[in-house]
């Protein structure tokens, strides 16, 4: 085992956050901000790229590589580790930024390697190697909803994954096609074969409210949709929110308005 064994444990429904024991000298990696809280005699320090501690991480060109691969995955440059320096188990909390689902995948058991969206890690052990994963076909680029790149968690060890709504685990049998919306997918096994179709029909097209595109998947393999979206609750949010001038509700205005006409006016 190249990475840190880490005992974990899972709390809450919709806004979930993972508890993680670390033995003495163990160490977990997050992102930054996602500490919920942590007890005393674990020490935190931040790292410049993924701290992986793969071969070449050491060295001045593994460390900008490292932060320049995850800089074009819209990450920050930095990462934030916990080290239990304490003599006995002590605990590091971290939470989910939005409503959704914490998963927990041992690299182990995928052959080494998941394949998820940009903002999806959450936290790992340490010696998980988090890096990019580059879409080589052009549909998947310029019409999957992530772009070109992707993440790719390496390692053999535990990693959390953070996604919107509720998450279903599928396992496509070979040749077994699954399609979804492009922003529903958000993690799979290497060997799943993605790719995007374009949606038949003018009028399904134009007026099917689903987008013009939707990821198909093509087993074997495993994959985790999710069903709400950050992308999709952001916009629903902004469209509802009430646009005014002033940069304030129409509905508070008028709230306080009426107030000030019952006790100041005539």
């Amino acid at each position: 085992m190249n990475n840190h064994e880490i005992d974990y444990k899972l709390y809450g429904d919709d806004m979930q956050f993972v508890e993680v024991e670390l033995d003495p000298q163990e160490t977990v990696v997050a992102e930054a901000g996602a500490l919920m809280m942590m007890e005393d005699g674990i020490e935190m320090q931040t790292i410049f790229g993924d701290g992986s501690g793969s071969s070449g991480g050491g060295g001045i060109m593994g460390k900008l590589m490292g932060a320049g691969k995850r800089m074009l995955t819209g990450e920050s440059l930095f990462m934030t580790t916990f080290t239990n320096t304490g003599s006995g188990k002590k605990h590091v909390s971290f939470a989910s930024p939005y409503p959704g689902k914490i998963i927990p995948l041992d690299l182990s058991q995928y052959n080494g390697k998941i394949i998820c969206q940009k903002d999806a890690f959450l936290a790992a052990a340490k010696g998980v190697s988090i890096g990019i994963e580059f879409q080589r076909k052009l549909g998947v680029g310029f019409f999957g909803g992530e772009g070109f790149i992707m993440q790719k968690l390496e390692g053999d060890g535990m990693t959390f994954v953070h996604a919107g709504g509720t998450i279903i685990e599928k396992r496509l049998r070979p040749g077994e096609i699954l399609r979804v919306d492009t922003g529903c997918l958000v993690a799979m096994t290497q060997n799943v074969n993605y790719d995007i179709e374009m949606v038949k029909g003018v009028k399904t097209a134009l007026f099917g409210g689903e987008g013009l595109f939707f990821a198909t998947l093509r087993g074997p393999g495993t994959v985790w949709i999710q069903s709400l979206p950050f992308s999709r609750l952001a916009s629903r949010v902004f469209a509802a929110a009430p646009q005014t001038p002033g940069g304030g509700s129409r509905d508070e205005g008028s709230v306080a308005g009426g107030l000030f006409n019952m006790f100041g006016g005539k």
